[in-house]
């Protein structure tokens, strides 16, 4: 543990807490891509399938607990709750698309050929790319709402923590896993323009927009 991990966690957390926060404060869940939420809950259900089998500290323990409990709240609220107001016209992003080659690569490039390292590899590739339907329903709706950006914000900025991180356990313990680096490296990479629309228009109380696609 460093305080870059903490506070990525920290950071991630805070993110799921705004977007639960505005569904319900709002009661509606326009603007939000109910894709990207479902392959986020893949992507916690597969990586903490070791919750039944391995207990690192109660941290861990815990924050996996409320990972997958927010995340699974998430796709309630979407689904459920609030499905009147999901906008599944601009939601058309081609989940197959994504996992496919996802679950093709997990098999091919991992560290163990075994179940649970399957199931781990998958979860940190498919949580590089998770993202994408909420940023292509963005561009095709050509703007986003305050709190929606904020969600993005605190979510890239986790993944940014977490590249800090490994940097730091590099120089200071030795270690370096290849998988999770490159897949952290390429998800930071999805969110360098939005970062920088960000900065440049949300931090100044301009409304985000973007090109609408031809």
């Amino acid at each position: 543990m460093n305080i870059f991990r903490i506070t990525g966690d920290l950071s991630h957390l805070l993110a799921m807490i705004m977007l639960l926060w505005k569904m319900w404060k709002s009661q509606t869940c326009a603007g939000i891509s109910g894709k990207s939420q479902i392959l986020f809950a893949l992507v916690f259900s597969t990586r903490y399938l070791d919750l039944f089998s391995t207990f690192i500290s109660v941290y861990n323990t815990s924050m996996k607990v409320v990972f997958l409990l927010f995340s699974y709240f998430t796709l309630y609220m979407i689904y459920r709750r609030l499905r009147k107001t999901y906008d599944s016209e601009n939601d058309t992003f081609r989940m197959e698309f994504l996992l496919v080659p996802v679950i093709g690569l997990s098999f091919l490039e991992n560290y163990e050929f075994a179940p649970l390292e399957i199931f781990w590899t998958f979860s940190i590739y498919l949580e590089s790319v998770a993202i994408l339907p909420q940023l292509f329903m963005i561009s095709k709706t050509g703007e986003a709402e305050a709190i929606t950006t904020h969600y993005l914000f605190f979510l890239g900025l986790y993944r940014a923590l977490y590249l800090a991180n490994w940097i730091w356990r590099y120089h200071t313990e030795g270690f370096y896993d290849q998988i999770a680096v490159v897949s952290g490296v390429v998800q930071t990479i999805f969110y360098c323009d939005f970062f920088y629309l960000y900065v440049t228009k949300v931090l100044k109380g301009k409304k985000l927009s973007l090109p609408m696609p031809v």
